[in-house]
């Protein structure tokens, strides 16, 4: 699987993992204060190839994807389920625990966070959906994020995601019978 585009990961380990996925090159950041030298690189990169961005879903991976969002606009955006990133016991969550196919599968998953966006699922609608306060919200945005492939975000974020992400009530619903199939199987 050959990826047209540029990859920004985090590190050495996340490039090499990437490596053994797919056919790529990459940009590391190098931890989550990105310097001006990395975001004129990620800039070129998005001007010339697109940019990818694939960071590890933890508080840190997540700093360094809007940072850089933030910075160059248009770049798509990868995500891996904290299942997916988790290394051996003591270790942290990243790119680098991945399998070959949980990598294959984000990248081929990635999508552009949309600039301006219109709000189509409302606060009330996430209220509504148990997605945000009360018992058992953080597992249903789980389930959703990784259905939506737009990733696990708390309550504060979900609805911001949704709509940068442009999802519609249609695709909304659907995520949603498929986080109530879950509840009922466990």
């Amino acid at each position: 699987m050959k990826i047209k585009e540029i990859i920004v990961v985090e590190g050495k380990d996340d490039t090499t993992a990437i490596k053994r996925a797919v056919d790529a090159d990459t940009i590391e950041t190098n931890g989550s204060a990105v310097n001006e030298v990395t975001i004129d690189k990620v800039k070129r990169a998005q001007q010339t190839r697109g940019v990818i961005i694939f960071t590890d879903p933890d508080f840190p991976g997540e700093k360094i994807r809007k940072t850089i969002a933030e910075a160059v606009p248009g770049c798509k955006h990868a995500f891996l389920t904290k299942e997916a990133a988790k290394g051996k016991v003591g270790e942290s969550l990243g790119v680098e625990h991945a399998s070959s196919e949980a990598i294959q599968e984000a990248l081929k998953d990635a999508q552009v966070m949309s600039e301006r966006y219109t709000e189509v699922i409302t606060q009330e609608d996430l209220l509504t959906a148990g997605l945000i306060g009360g018992e058992g919200a953080k597992e249903r945005r789980m389930i959703l994020g990784e259905f939506l492939k737009i990733g696990y975000t708390n309550g504060k974020q979900l609805h911001k995601r949704l709509m940068m992400f442009q999802i519609s009530k249609q695709e909304f619903s659907e995520a949603l019978k498929v986080v109530r199939q879950e509840e009922i199987h466990e």
